[in-house]
């Protein structure tokens, strides 16, 4: 997520508690659920998240997704194996955002 892309640091912050974020729309939810039964291995993308994906998104938008976010395990798992720090690409924009 970026705020140079339009994202707001609100949003940003709110990340930790999206289930219950207002910053989050009811489809950005279900995407962000995917993302921890996908990434966390002590969960599984079960039939009622995977419905309520279809619900959301079209068969190429949960590929796109799919593939977004292995990429992203992927990089943070080669990062984390080869002591890669962060690079901090995010900064704090302005309280009002």
């Amino acid at each position: 997520m970026s705020s140079e892309l339009g994202v707001s640091d609100k949003k940003i912050l709110a990340l930790g508690d999206y289930e219950n974020s207002p910053h989050y729309s009811p489809a950005e939810r279900v995407a962000l659920r995917y993302a921890d039964a996908i990434t966390l291995s002590d969960q599984d993308v079960d039939d009622v998240l995977f419905a309520e994906l279809r619900a959301m998104y079209d068969e190429e938008q949960i590929l796109e997704l799919t593939a977004s976010i292995a990429w992203e395990n992927a990089s943070s798992k080669f990062n984390r194996a080869l002591r890669i720090p962060s690079q901090e690409l995010w900064k704090r924009g302005s309280a009002s955002e």
